[in-house]
């Protein structure tokens, strides 16, 4: 199959432009607005915007969208910055929307001259109601009947701070009657005295989106300007100022925003989910942004893939979460190195090994051949888990229960002899012995045992808290479910084991890497870990375990 078939209807575009000696090279811009943190619905466009670029050697430029004062802080530019870097992308020049506001200011100044824009007295309720219905055209009020040298002298007032928020608006000129609602002279610029996080107080008119966005992407020499598909019916109204601006002649495509089972793709629902205290915040692992995945573990390359792998379609559909979960295992199982925690501790005496511990090596990654090994201490007791020992087995149970042997990784072949309860009939200890000749590497025994454990030596052992997350909602389309989101919050998406053990090796280990924690999935240490208490995030687990639980369930 040639690689042409390969393309996206967009690459397709730009490779039919780029033929034409339409541009000379393509320029693309990522411009998210600075009021939340990015999601995974971002990252599918920042991976095709950089992506663009990259494959035809143009640029991208990373440009906020600071047009509303009232919802935008630093604080969400910086995550912002971050997370695009993180994702493995850079971009040819960090914008704002707020930088052009002069440029912005002149450009509906030069249709107010042509008489293609007017202020507008009217409440916004008013306005509403006089723009009509989609089978019924609109109809004009005495504002838009205003001459040029009165809506000039009325804008620069609005400008000046004359007048309160809401009393004037500034709309364009277009036509009352069109089948496009948002061409019914849209509102351009609105009064708000609000202090700007870049322009302070200079300004108490700003633009609103569909004046700002098509003249920010115009000013760049934006020649492919990608967003998602419910800004089809703002393409006219972009055109439309373009064409009357005679500026750079920048085009709109549109494609499929990114809709995930078990997930909001809203930043109003995320932000209400960290200010109702539903999550811990913006970052809480549980969450659908791209630094709630980080923290969680995710790698950047598995959410790369997982972009490349859904595609860009023209049509909105739902992506089982699964598929990114799988990304992200298959990138893992590939990179996280191994470790050994033990989550609820049954501790182990090995009634005869007479030795005052060793050190035993283990393999870091069995896909990796340059992985190398760690050392693992070894001593008379050890932890393994409490559900690795069964008093009276099943058949097929292969673990430890009396009489029966099992394979410690990395260590030794041992035999369950007896066993410890207390006075409520709980087993606390278990006594067994070891085959000295059965050591891992070097194993003469000859017995072959079905059952490998993980294991912890007690004298070692560092304490560990671990995170378990699952997916924060219950119902596989959110956004589609009855009644409010929130109804719908997996009550069982955070279970915390607060004493488990680890092997020391962890100790020296890095935030952020990713572990796999030998028969108990992918991990990585939170930020909350301190140098006495580590903290393990669960990423996600070895197997989807959760399409069986949705099937049991049906």
């Amino acid at each position: 199959m040639s690689e042409e078939q390969h393309l996206n209807f967009i690459e397709e575009i730009v490779e039919g432009d780029l033929a034409a000696g339409k541009y000379g090279s393509i320029v693309t811009r990522f411009p998210p607005e600075p009021n939340g943190y990015l999601h995974i619905g971002h990252a599918k466009s920042i991976c095709l915007n950089f992506g663009l670029a990259q494959k035809y050697g143009g640029k991208t430029n990373l440009r906020f969208d600071d047009t509303n004062p009232v919802t935008e802080e630093t604080e969400y530019v910086e995550s912002i910055k971050n997370d695009v870097q993180w994702l493995g992308f850079n971009w040819a020049e960090e914008l704002y929307a707020s930088n052009y506001f002069d440029q912005i200011h002149g450009f509906a100044v030069r249709l107010i001259e042509m008489d293609l824009a007017y202020v507008d007295d009217s409440s916004s309720e008013e306005i509403a109601t006089q723009k009509g219905t989609p089978t019924q055209p609109g109809t004009p009020n005495v504002y838009r009947s205003r001459t040029v040298t009165e809506n000039l002298q009325l804008f620069e007032d609005m400008r000046l701070g004359k007048y309160a928020d809401g009393e004037k608006v500034l709309r364009a000129k277009i036509d009352l009657a069109s089948n496009n609602m948002h061409m019914r002279d849209p509102i351009i610029y609105r009064i708000k005295h609000a202090h700007h996080h870049r322009t302070g107080n200079k300004w108490c008119i700003y633009p609103m989106y569909d004046f700002a966005h098509g003249q920010s992407d115009a000013i760049e020499n934006i020649t492919h300007s990608v967003c998602t598909l419910e800004f089809i019916p703002h393409r006219e109204l972009y055109n439309w100022f373009i064409e009357k601006l005679s500026i750079f002649p920048s085009k709109q495509y549109e494609f499929a925003r990114l809709n995930m089972t078990y997930t909001v793709m809203s930043k109003r629902k995320l932000l209400q989910l960290v200010q109702e205290n539903h999550v811990t915040g913006w970052d809480d692992p549980r969450m659908s942004t791209i630094s709630g995945m980080r923290r969680r573990g995710y790698p950047a390359a598995a959410i790369r893939e997982f972009c490349d792998r859904i595609g860009i379609a023209k049509r909105d559909n739902l992506i089982d979460i699964s598929l990114l979960e799988f990304c992200v295992r298959e990138d893992l199982n590939k990179t996280a190195v191994r470790r050994m925690v033990v989550f609820d501790p049954l501790k182990v005496i090995i009634t005869n090994y007479t030795g005052e511990g060793e050190i035993l090596h283990s393999e870091n990654n069995p896909e990796d051949q340059n992985g190398g090994t760690r050392e693992v201490p070894f001593s008379k007791e050890i932890f393994v888990e409490r559900d690795d020992f069964m008093e009276e087995p099943s058949k097929k149970y292969f673990r430890l229960a009396p009489g029966q042997m099992v394979r410690l990784k990395s260590a030794y072949i041992i035999k369950c002899d007896d066993f410890v309860k207390d006075a409520n009939g709980n087993v606390t200890e278990l006594h067994c012995s070891y085959i000295p000749e059965s050591k891992s590497g070097s194993d003469t025994s000859g017995i072959h045992v079905k059952g490998t454990l993980h294991w912890v030596s007690t004298a070692h052992a560092i304490p560990a808290e671990v995170r378990l997350y699952d997916r924060l909602f219950n119902v596989e389309d959110v956004a589609g479910a009855e009644g409010d989101f929130k109804d719908y919050i997996n009550t069982d998406s955070l279970t915390v084991v607060p004493h488990a053990y680890a092997e020391p090796a962890l100790l020296h280990d890095s935030i952020g890497v990713g572990f796999q924690f030998l028969r108990k999935g992918y991990f990585c240490a939170d930020k909350d870990s301190t140098p006495t208490k580590l903290v393990f995030n669960r990423t996600v687990g070895l197997k989807d375990t959760w399409a069986k639980e949705v099937k049991k369930g049906a």
